[in-house]
């Protein structure tokens, strides 16, 4: 089980690495500010758990935008390692099936979260803001569960 989760852990975080570069990437091409919603997402959260986020000015918004990081990296990680999990309960998909429904899972994580939260509502969203975030939840999926079948000991 330990394999597991460790293949499910790498798998995820590779998957988040491409993520953020492809998230990066657009917004040097199109010149597009970074999204606030992970720091916003925090503060909810923070709320919703009865707590504050300490600091003020500069420290508070730069502890935010950590906060922010941090918890897309958790999510990535964390949706690698249940893929993984599910794999070794024997829901075994073809490469390209698995890497879509890994990339729908992680963004489906994200987006409710957010929606139930408050902070966005995704019904909202124009269809550049839809390809903004399905795109690289795609290539997320693809190159999770790409890693997690190419890390699978050979029987």
């Amino acid at each position: 089980m330990m394999g597991t989760l460790i293949r499910g852990s790498v798998a995820g975080a590779a998957g988040t690495t491409l993520l953020n570069a492809m998230t990066y990437g657009d917004m040097a091409l199109r010149g597009r500010p970074a999204s606030d919603v992970p720091e916003r997402t925090v503060v909810a959260l923070a709320a919703k758990a009865g707590l504050g986020v300490p600091g003020e000015g500069q420290t508070r918004e730069s502890r935010l935008t950590g906060l922010g990081a941090l918890s897309g990296i958790a999510v990535g990680v964390a949706a690698g390692t249940a893929v993984s999990v599910i794999r070794r309960a024997g829901l075994r998909l073809p490469w390209w099936a698995g890497g879509v429904l890994t990339g729908a899972l992680a963004m489906a994580a994200t987006d409710l979260s957010m929606a139930d939260l408050k902070v966005s509502d995704p019904r909202t969203w124009s269809g550049a803001d839809w390809l903004s975030d399905a795109v690289p939840h795609l290539v997320y999926g693809l190159v999770t569960y790409g890693v997690l079948v190419a890390a699978e000991p050979r029987s």
